[in-house]
């Protein structure tokens, strides 16, 4: 006879596969007709755009591009420092077992390194180096069962747990515009670099909306008419919605920003200013905390019970933390007499990461690439390392957590001081997301198959050995530990030593307990 039973539902967002890996990109140059020849380059960047992703059978493939920004030096009479742009694009598929079409993919794609090659005066070799780290989600509902109906004499081992299921997942698009001004005395003659990031993220819930908040932080290095080199940063505000049905304002949502495409281009010279339009994907998956009550294990006195068991694994205890971490340094940097700092690239890398009993240590450096220029515009680029270690404390059982940590470079200053220093002062966003990992079992085709063998006797003497438990041993016997604990006056049932004498009442077919 199959148990009527009370039963809750669980999404579990489970992670199939996770695989870091290293791409490179690799293109030709040819130098546009209205630009002079290339002498040497100076410095190169470039901001990742992934338009498409997809999962396949036991793979991922990626497609997108490099906006690059190469500043060089022009083979003229006059020597001039000049700027160059071009899309450098890439298809990838890399190999991910286990990941399957219809699954859910977390990418990000960060440059880690690029660079440039002079073939000839009008053509330019780059390589890019792509750090892409891929993790791979399932989603599968789960229905769990927390309690037997009319389920008189059946004895359960429950555990209240904490876990979290997944409510939704979605997606958007945001489009984001706006005019960069730049100084009114100054007619800009060519942009030299450009960079973008997405900064002071937000998110708000209510009830079935996700509003995602942030501000793209964009920085635009140009030459004028009268070839003088200046900046000028402005962060624009990113607002979108994200439609999930029956999230609230009491889930938890992690939000994935993705570039995918963008647009910089000078207006006309009389409006001084540097038209920007920015196209995001912007990802949400969100999740509530459940309070189960689970059945780990049940059996009968007086009947035979058949169950199975399935094995899952989800999450809990899942939080964020938002913390800044300031840097304060200085660098000695070689070269800098009668030289000015006209841009600086600041790169976080974590480089290791150790979890002990309550805190999470990550131990990392700031890769700083400073490019100088003396009063005749000659430049160069000088490359140094800060290194620094970020501590996450009162963390219970650290040693188990799971930790993915974005960073945030939210602000920066360099000073140059006498003999070539540097004090530097940087403030990091560390916006930290931790969990916990835990296998669950469940239990489900609960059903009777007739009585349990009878017995001739109903009290047993038993001594206690390493490892038992109450619960073990009333099953094994075909008893209960309440009636145990009253047989022999224990006052706390998850207190027995070894070697403890027990008197286990034992169930007979009369259905007489004795005691």
């Amino acid at each position: 006879m199959v148990l009527e039973t009370v039963n809750e539902n669980l999404c579990v967002n489970k992670l199939v596969a996770a695989k870091k890996d290293i791409i490179m990109v690799e293109g030709d140059m040819i130098v546009p007709d209205a630009k002079p020849d290339i002498l040497n380059t100076i410095c190169t960047s470039g901001v990742v755009c992934i338009y498409k992703k997809e999962i396949l059978s036991d793979k991922v493939r990626m497609d997108g591009n490099i906006n690059t920004c190469i500043m060089y030096l022009a083979d003229d009479t006059q020597d001039k420092v000049r700027g160059i742009s071009t899309s450098l694009d890439f298809s990838e598929v890399i190999t991910v077992p286990q990941a399957q079409e219809g699954m859910d993919a977390r990418i990000q794609a960060k440059l880690k390194s690029i660079e440039c090659k002079v073939i000839n005066g009008r053509k330019i070799g780059i390589k890019a180096s792509l750090e892409v780290d891929i993790k791979i989600y399932a989603r599968e509902e789960v229905e769990i069962i927390n309690n037997l109906q009319n389920a008189e004499g059946i004895q359960m081992l429950k555990e209240d747990l904490r876990v979290n299921s997944l409510v939704g997942i979605g997606e958007n698009r945001i489009y984001t515009k706006d005019n960069v001004s730049i100084d009114n005395i100054d007619n800009l003659a060519e942009i030299l670099k450009t960079d973008i990031a997405i900064v002071d993220r937000d998110v708000k819930v209510s009830y079935n909306k996700i509003l995602a908040k942030a501000e793209a932080r964009v920085k635009i290095m140009y030459l004028t008419e009268d070839n003088r080199i200046n900046s000028k940063e402005a962060k624009i505000p990113v607002v979108g919605f994200i439609d999930i049905p029956n999230v609230t304002e009491e889930n938890i949502c992690d939000l994935d920003y993705e570039i995918k495409n963008m647009i910089i281009k000078p207006n006309s010279p009389e409006e001084h200013s540097v038209y920007v339009e920015i196209e995001m994907g912007v990802s949400a998956f969100c999740y509530e905390e459940k309070q189960i009550n689970l059945i780990q294990d049940l059996y009968s006195p007086c009947e035979n019970l058949e169950f199975n068991k399935k094995k899952i694994t989800t999450i809990t205890n899942k939080q964020t933390r938002k913390e800044i971490k300031q840097i304060r340094e200085k660098v000695e940097i070689e070269g800098m007499e009668n030289k000015n700092i006209i841009d600086v690239d600041v790169c976080p890398v974590i480089e290791k990461q150790e979890n002990s009993v309550n805190r999470v240590v990550y131990t990392g450096s700031l890769e700083i690439n400073f490019v100088l220029a003396n009063q005749d515009l000659q430049m160069e680029v000088r490359n140094s390392k800060i290194p620094f270690e970020y501590m996450v404390d009162g963390i219970e059982d650290a040693e188990n957590i799971n930790s993915n940590l974005e960073i945030e470079v939210a602000n920066q200053d360099f000073l140059v001081q006498e003999g070539g220093m540097v004090t530097s002062n940087v403030d990091l966003v560390m916006n930290n997301d931790m969990y916990r990992s835990t296998n669950l079992n469940i239990m489900n085709e609960i059903q009777t198959n007739g009585e349990r063998e009878a017995e001739d006797y109903s009290l047993i003497l038993y001594i206690v050995k390493k490892g038992d438990t109450l619960w073990q041993i009333a099953k094994r016997y075909g008893s209960t530990i309440d009636d145990i604990v009253r047989t022999n006056g224990i006052e706390d049932p998850n207190q027995i030593s070894i070697g403890q004498k027990l008197f286990i009442p034992r169930y007979v077919k009369t259905g007489i307990t004795y005691v």
